[in-house]
């Protein structure tokens, strides 16, 4: 019983093969190896690179035409780079940003009296 028990187990170590996800040298013929490998020099002289990200399911047509549109590299493009890369940037805020919106009030040059009058208070019944 023992003896059936290591035996099936070091079978099942011994055994190689696919992996999910990993394609291992038998799996791609030579002609496809170098297909890849001329697609991917293509890709790299036009200054592009393929790669993988991970990102929710409703996210997936907006991160492929963020994509295509930063791949034209046209002005968009540098537009959109800079709109994007400052909405993500992890930035503290600069500093003077409640004054500059309090110089942009409606009611600066309005003649206003901040003061308040003192007042006494009442006495508190213990």
């Amino acid at each position: 019983m023992i003896g059936a028990l290591l035996a099936a187990i070091v079978e099942v170590h011994a055994v190689r093969g696919y992996i999910t996800g990993n394609i291992g040298e038998a799996a791609v013929g030579s002609s496809q190896k170098r297909a890849i490998q001329n697609y991917r020099a293509r890709l790299g002289e036009r200054g592009l690179a393929r790669f993988e990200v991970l990102g929710r399911d409703i996210d997936r047509d907006l991160i492929r035409s963020l994509a295509r549109h930063l791949a034209e590299d046209g002005p968009g493009a540098i537009h959109l780079r800079a709109v994007v890369a400052e909405a993500i940037a992890e930035t503290p805020a600069k500093k003077g940003g409640i004054l500059a919106a309090l110089r942009r009030s409606p009611l600066v040059g309005e003649d206003l009296d901040p003061d308040r009058s003192h007042e006494e208070g009442r006495t508190p019944d213990i």
